[in-house]
């Protein structure tokens, strides 16, 4: 056999050479938020330099008397007060809102005072011990981590592409790439190899395999029919930055699932559009040795599930039935523990008994048939191998247990400084009066994040770097957080097939150079751009249609923000 020569090193130039070497020079994300805390700390003592304040502000509703039949406003006989009700926007059939002034002014607060910075040293450890994402991911990551270790997903994933017609391999693929995202990274490394060897056998070009696989995996990242792990973190990241202007307000992991449940079906009919119509024929004009298709490859061993792997996957689809059935009595049973709804006694607000638990819920959806699997293929011999796995998928989390550390303290340095809220407030107030459609505000913080992905492709740090100040700004705007974020994951999504900044990007490279020893990072580029553009442009014109129609995003996932407090 001939060994494969080796690939043509590509020389960084041009546009996209100017955003590697831009992106390569920018520190870790951790110390970015280091950064980002000393920036506060200076920041924050200028602003008591200088005397910034800024006056609160809160929307309420345009209320007008009701007149009665001879058109004198209608008295309360309990109150002797004029009865009120809203104005109604003929335009937008909700009431109409303004903006008023509650409260004292806000001042920036010094954290480079001596009081600041004890602040800063005493609170530190309370501030990531208390960091929402934090618990919430590492406790769904026990269950995500023990089934990606025993290969479960692998096999699914092998599973799935092989038993769909040939005609809709591209579908599915691009599909199971998007559903393969709440298995963390295993869409990544398992599926573009799966989806090339497919292709390959049945003699069209590889690369469009593996074009359709990461177009699904990365461009649809955030879409999704189940909930998983991006969206707890997530929508931990949220829940503080609402809290900068409503203290009690809290986001549900399930509050965009509805959007991206649909999106997901959306997506999968636009990367088949994207593939058949403008990457496939593209490539099909490429030599086999170029990565063009190669008629009569036999490659289907390649992919084939061994009867062991069949085995682990009918125990894993047992045990799966068994607790969904356990779970169906726990939330529908009367007086069961997950049956009926829960008041908050801290917030007050009402949630579903299940839905306040999802976590856990998640952790044993992935924990039970994880475990299930390994033990019938061997991979689980004793406890211990249970708790090995549970440990590697901790090692995993590593970067991330770090990352929250410098997270969470900038976090809490921008509330406590008050440079947040008075950021939303000047931010909110500024847009309010520039009177723009919702429409207009969204489709422009889209655009925004996905160039700031050019450049950090972190879906977390990048969430954590931009949502104090637009969640509680856009809030100011009667824009929802659940909004924001729905937003701010349709625009995360769709550029991290082409930045260079996407760690996996030399995974996907390697395995294109296995079909192409001369494909470069402008080859894969160039393949993934035209998926990059229509995602964008039809995933941002479908979520406007979505608040057109006025549909919730998920569970507890509404569109407009209405304030609960005075």
């Amino acid at each position: 056999m001939s060994q494969t020569p080796a690939p043509i090193a590509s020389k960084p130039s041009g546009f996209l050479g100017l955003i590697e070497r831009v992106g390569n020079a920018l520190p870790d994300p951790a110390l970015l938020f280091f950064y980002g805390c000393i920036l506060i700390m200076v920041v924050s003592h200028l602003g008591v330099v200088a005397g910034w304040s800024v006056k609160p502000i809160r929307m309420q509703e345009v209320m007008v008397p009701v007149l009665d039949a001879s058109g004198a406003p209608t008295i309360d006989a309990a109150t002797g007060q004029a009865v009120l009700e809203p104005v109604i926007d003929p335009a937008t059939k909700r009431p109409k809102t303004e903006l008023i002034e509650a409260g004292d002014p806000i001042t920036s607060r010094s954290l480079l005072t001596r009081d600041g910075i004890y602040w800063c040293l005493s609170s530190m450890v309370a501030n990531f011990v208390n960091f929402p994402p934090l618990g919430i991911v590492l406790v769904a990551m026990f269950g995500v981590g023990l089934a990606e270790k025993t290969g479960l997903f692998d096999t699914l994933i092998k599973g799935m592409a092989l038993i769909v017609p040939r005609r809709l391999l591209t579908p599915a693929i691009v599909l199971i790439g998007i559903l393969a995202n709440i298995a963390s990274d295993a869409g990544y490394i398992v599926l573009p190899p799966l989806a090339a060897a497919l292709y390959l056998s049945s003699g069209r070009s590889p690369l469009a395999g593996i074009a359709a696989a990461f177009a699904g995996v990365s461009a649809g990242f955030s879409a999704n029919l189940l909930i998983g792990g991006t969206d707890v973190l997530i929508a931990g990241i949220t829940t503080p930055n609402a809290q900068i202007l409503d203290p009690g307000y809290e986001i549900n992991p399930a509050c965009n699932i509805y959007f991206m449940a649909a999106s997901t079906g959306l997506l999968m009919l636009v990367g088949w559009g994207v593939s058949s119509r403008i990457v496939e024929p593209r490539l099909n004009k490429r030599a086999p040795e170029d990565g063009g298709p190669a008629p009569g490859v036999a490659n289907r061993e390649a992919v084939r599930i061994t009867p062991t792997e069949a085995k682990g996957l009918r125990w894993a689809g047992v045990w799966l039935l068994v607790l969904l059935a356990a779970l169906a009595a726990l939330i529908f049973i009367p007086n069961a523990p997950l049956h009926g709804e829960f008041t908050n006694p801290t917030t007050g607000r009402v949630t579903d008994r299940w839905v306040d638990v999802i976590v856990p819920i998640v952790l044993f959806a992935f924990l039970v048939p994880g475990v299930a699997y390994g033990a019938a293929t061997g991979q689980i011999k004793s406890q211990k191998d249970i708790i090995g796995a549970m440990i590697h998928a901790m090692r995993a989390m590593a970067p991330v247990i770090t990352m929250a550390f410098f997270a969470s303290q900038f976090i809490a340095y921008f509330s406590q400084s008050n440079l947040g809220r008075m950021l939303a407030i000047v931010g909110g107030t500024t847009l309010a009066e520039a009177n723009l459609p919702t429409s207009v505000v969204i489709v422009g913080f889209i655009f925004l994040v996905m160039l700031l992905n050019i450049l950090i492709s972190s879906m977390s740090a990048k969430y954590v770097l931009v949502a104090p100040i637009f969640v509680p700004m856009f809030m100011m705007l009667g824009i929802s957080p659940e909004l924001t974020q729905a937003s701010y994951r349709v625009a995360d999504s769709v550029t991290n097939i082409i930045t260079p900044m996407n760690a996996y990007m030399i995974v996907i490279l390697v395995v294109m150079q296995k079909y192409a020893p001369r494909a470069g990072i402008g080859t894969l580029v160039s393949t993934m751009l035209p998926y990059s553009i229509v995602f964008a442009v039809i995933w941002t014109l479908f979520l406007l249609g979505w608040m057109h129609l006025e549909l919730p995003l998920g569970k507890d996932g509404p569109l407009h923000y209405i304030p609960t407090g005075p």
